[in-house]
């Protein structure tokens, strides 16, 4: 199974250059609501958010990280999703789930150019899975400067025993099994272990490989009902994804580097999104 270069590198995740548009979104510090109810507006490489919602820094199972980057806001859908599993995850497991990015105050691209996390349903969550955070809220410092460690073994596709357990393939499921997550991304070689487990694979298909996320998985979650201006993502193909497609990840064209990324322009966004940013 081959994937074309182009989509590679124009795909959900490309990073680039900052551009002019993007800092337009990034400068903006205040949310807004337009209409009677949070809209999420065009596709998830290519939108905007109105109506967004800040999560708290510390919530029931969970903590936010990196928070100069501003980018803890999102649909309240994506925020009661994070609670749900953060509180389940305390719950089940008595650990605490470290967030990074969700989106930004009014959604749009980011001076990173991370093509994603555009229009307030994606979110980005670590696997490391703190028990020393559980008993205590950490420092400001702490979130700016903890990184979020692999798991895989360094330069090679095999998980790191020592940084892998149970709890994160069970926090997976669990995120997997809700109605309102569309997929998840993770990086081939833990999909890989997963389709070797012979628990139930009926959750697989929403668990996605994709290049990176081997120190956090990133959750997408689909269109929120009755928003009406928001592009869903293609249906997912039939089946575990256990099969050809995951094994192609391995082969020696998939670990091709990329070519050192271009600069460009963000995708353009919807006209809807010129009244969320101006307002």
């Amino acid at each position: 199974m081959k994937f074309p270069l182009f989509i590679l590198l124009l795909g959900i995740f490309s990073e680039c250059s900052s551009a002019p548009a993007a800092n337009n979104w990034a400068m903006i510090k205040q949310t807004v609501q337009i209409g009677d109810s949070a809209q999420s507006i065009g596709s998830y490489t290519a939108g905007c958010l109105s109506g967004a919602v800040s999560l708290p820094s510390n919530g029931t199972g969970y903590q936010v990280m990196r928070p100069t980057r501003n980018r803890s806001y999102g649909h309240p859908d994506l925020i009661r999703f994070i609670e749900t599993l953060a509180y389940s995850t305390k719950s089940q497991h008595g650990g605490v789930l470290l967030i990074g990015d969700l989106g930004q105050p009014r959604g749009g691209p980011t001076l990173s150019g991370h093509r994603s996390h555009q229009s307030g349903l994606d979110v980005d969550i670590w696997y490391l899975f703190s028990q020393q955070a559980a008993s205590r809220s950490l420092e400001f410092n702490e979130r700016e400067t903890w990184g979020a460690p692999s798991v895989l073994v360094s330069k090679s596709d095999a998980i790191d025993d020592n940084r892998w357990s149970s709890a994160h393939e069970k926090i997976l499921e669990t995120a997997a099994r809700r109605p309102e997550v569309d997929r998840i991304f993770v990086n081939p070689s833990i999909k890989r272990l997963l389709c070797t487990r012979k628990s139930p694979h009926d959750w697989l298909r929403k668990i996605r490989p994709w290049r990176g996320h081997d120190d956090h998985f990133h959750v997408r979650l689909k269109c929120p009902l009755n928003n009406k201006n928001c592009t869903g993502q293609e249906a997912l193909p039939e089946g575990d994804g256990c099969d050809a497609s995951l094994a192609w990840w391995f082969t020696e064209e998939a670990k091709k580097p990329l070519p050192a990324p271009q600069r460009m322009e963000p995708l353009a966004l919807p006209t809807l999104c010129d009244v969320v940013l101006k307002q």
